[in-house]
């Protein structure tokens, strides 16, 4: 039976990258989305078009009701969860601290921390031998905002990423002996619509000459070290910060 594959935010940019490469790597892959249902489909039909087994499931993290739904669901349809992707998380429009609203603040940390939190503590009640799964992994989707704050553009955006280096670090550190392997990985310019939806749609060509390595990252790039730490490879990796940053 193939391995199952949880990707949160799975319809586009790094998520669909992931559940595309996690596809071809052989993990059945359910593809979670929140709003955007025909780009989940898409994905999800590329995968079955290659031979891959995949499944669309509709639930916004952020809502727990919707999070236990999005999981039982998987239960019926896979039978089984081996690894999650916390990739689901949102920027909002730049704004200094001084001009965040609480409704702003708590959006954010709702999606990009309580959110990861419920997955994950989803994912474990399977996974972990404590509760007579098999083991697995988990791999959250921080960001080099994390180290650098993201002055005068999302300084909240950078402290999400900032609980969710640490959140990896404690849980991994918690689940090391019941199986499951805990890592994060902090990409840094990346191209994706993301910049796009902080009102920064050429963020990209802006600071790519400030990379070492002149240029932004590709979703591609950052799926291959999602789907490797996932993987056997990895078997002895866990509370890993990896930084796909080119540098910066």
């Amino acid at each position: 039976m193939k391995k199952t594959v949880l990707i949160t935010g799975g319809s586009r940019g790094i998520g669909a990258a992931t559940a595309l490469l996690a596809a071809r790597r052989g993990y059945a892959v359910a593809v979670n989305y929140a709003d955007n249902a025909a780009a989940a489909d898409d994905v999800v039909h590329r995968i079955r078009a290659a031979g891959g087994e995949a499944l669309a499931v509709q639930a916004n993290v952020a809502d727990e009701a919707q999070v236990t739904a999005m999981f039982e669901k998987i239960d019926v349809r896979f039978g089984r969860l081996d690894a999650l992707v916390n990739n689901a998380g949102v920027v909002d429009q730049t704004s200094r601290v001084d001009g965040m609203t609480l409704a702003r603040l708590q959006r954010m940390f709702e999606i990009n921390v309580f959110g990861s939190f419920l997955c994950a503590r989803e994912a474990v009640k399977r996974m972990s031998t404590k509760h007579g799964g098999a083991g697995g992994a988990i791999v959250n989707l921080s960001s080099a905002a994390a180290r650098i704050g993201s002055p005068g553009q999302y300084v909240d955006y950078a402290a999400t990423k900032g609980a969710i280096d640490t959140f990896t670090l404690g849980l991994a550190k918690e689940v090391a002996a019941e199986g499951i392997r805990v890592n994060a990985v902090r990409p840094g310019i990346i191209e994706t619509e993301i910049h796009a939806s902080g009102g920064l749609p050429n963020r990209v060509r802006d600071v790519a000459p400030q990379v070492p390595m002149q240029r932004a990252g590709t979703a591609e790039e950052v799926a291959l070290s999602i789907v490797w730490l996932l993987g056997d490879d990895a078997a002895y990796t866990t509370g890993a910060l990896l930084d796909i940053a080119g540098g910066r």
